[in-house]
């Protein structure tokens, strides 16, 4: 099984764009692409409240990203949880995905206005090339 610091190398060399995939109610796999990272030991990645991903993940409590860079990739699958909108988890999540910014205070404000929330996935599963 591939480690968390292949994923986490992955993600740098690539601005932290991963593709997130959930699984719809028909069964089908709904793709996207957002910005992640590896941040205490999960995937972390932050996106709008009022997602299919977010309802997705409730509903089945399951997503995987795979991270990538030129030919070399990881994929990432495991229970995710929605952790919420905490203003400091939300910043941890954003530096771990190799986010900065020069005004914290705007950025919070964003993300309260976006109603963003955090995501977190444990690796179960880590399959890489």
């Amino acid at each position: 099984m591939a480690d968390l610091d292949l994923v986490a190398r992955l993600g740098a060399q690539e601005q932290g764009l991963v593709v997130v995939s959930t699984t719809r109610p028909d069964g089908s796999v709904q793709t996207s692409v957002v910005n992640a990272g590896v941040l205490d030991g999960a995937i972390a990645f932050v996106v709008r409240a009022s997602t299919r991903k977010v309802d997705n993940i409730r509903r089945t409590g399951r997503a995987a990203v795979t991270f990538r860079s030129g030919w070399e990739w990881a994929a990432v699958e495991g229970p995710a949880v929605i952790a919420g909108d905490d203003p400091k988890l939300l910043r941890d999540v954003f530096t771990a995905a190799g986010g900065t910014h020069d005004d914290w205070d705007e950025y919070d404000r964003v993300m309260a206005a976006e109603r963003r929330t955090a995501v977190l996935i444990e690796p179960m599963r880590i399959t890489s090339n």
